[in-house]
């Protein structure tokens, strides 16, 4: 005979139904092994978050740039050399890791060499990415570099593949980073600043899939490749070429 586990079997002469008091706590044995469990250890390190992936975009947008961190040195608005100091303030405390600069849209069509020399003898282009306004250049290289150094920030320069050569960004390269002597490195120096920039890490182009020459996949691979073979390095700094990314699947 088989044995009575409970009174729902009772009366049974053959082999009994499923025991409904089994049955329930077999279900309950179910979901409990099922169940996954998470253990947060949130003292054992598991690796280092690299910092850059805070970084920081600034782009002669509306007037992010213009009145936003440049104002001038005759400017009434407290400024150290052009730059907001209430800017430079409220940005501090945030530290900053790395800074992208002069675009988005903007770098694209941006000329390095109409944002060098005499700021008076520079001149007045059209910001044709952000409603036709005057573009002053009166912040250019020299401007963006003391606004990294007040922040503590890595610069990130943005160079021009849209409208631009490879000639162009090899020469704001060796202008930047050249510590020997040459025709550029020399003219940095006029510009003020002795001593190289060190400038590690530089786009090759931006939103090329749109504003920055509406390109293939493939086109855009080529134009990489071709510009990245004039990003020299100079002196103890590498050059980190950087591609731009996909705007969706379309660039897989």
């Amino acid at each position: 005979m088989s044995p009575i586990c409970c009174a729902a079997c009772s009366g049974a002469r053959r082999r009994p139904p499923a025991c409904p008091r089994k049955t329930k706590q077999s279900v309950k044995e179910t979901i409990r092994d099922s169940v996954q469990r998470v253990i947060v250890l949130p003292r054992e390190p598991i690796a280092e978050i690299n910092p850059f992936l805070h970084g920081h975009f600034a782009e002669h947008l509306g007037e992010m740039v213009y009145p936003g961190v440049w104002v001038g040195e005759d400017s009434p608005i407290p400024n150290v050399n052009g730059v907001r100091s209430d800017v430079v303030a409220a940005l501090t405390p945030l530290e900053i890791p790395i800074l992208r600069w002069p675009g988005g849209c903007f770098a694209d069509d941006y000329h390095w060499r109409d944002g060098i020399g005499p700021i008076s003898a520079r001149p007045l282009r059209i910001n044709t990415h952000w409603g036709m306004a005057e573009e002053t250049n009166h912040f250019g290289t020299h401007e963006f570099m003391a606004f990294c150094r007040a922040l503590g920030a890595e610069p990130y320069f943005a160079g021009n593949v849209g409208s631009g050569t490879p000639s162009e960004l090899r020469y704001w390269i060796e202008y930047c980073n050249f510590a020997g002597h040459s025709t550029l490195a020399n003219e940095r120096r006029a510009n003020g600043a002795d001593d190289p920039f060190n400038i590690r890490y530089w786009g090759i182009g931006n939103e090329n899939w749109g504003c920055g020459g509406q390109m293939s996949p493939e086109e855009y691979g080529a134009l990489f490749a071709r510009f990245r073979s004039f990003a020299f390095s100079y002196g103890g700094t590498k050059t980190e070429a950087i591609a731009c990314g996909p705007n969706g699947h379309d660039w897989a």
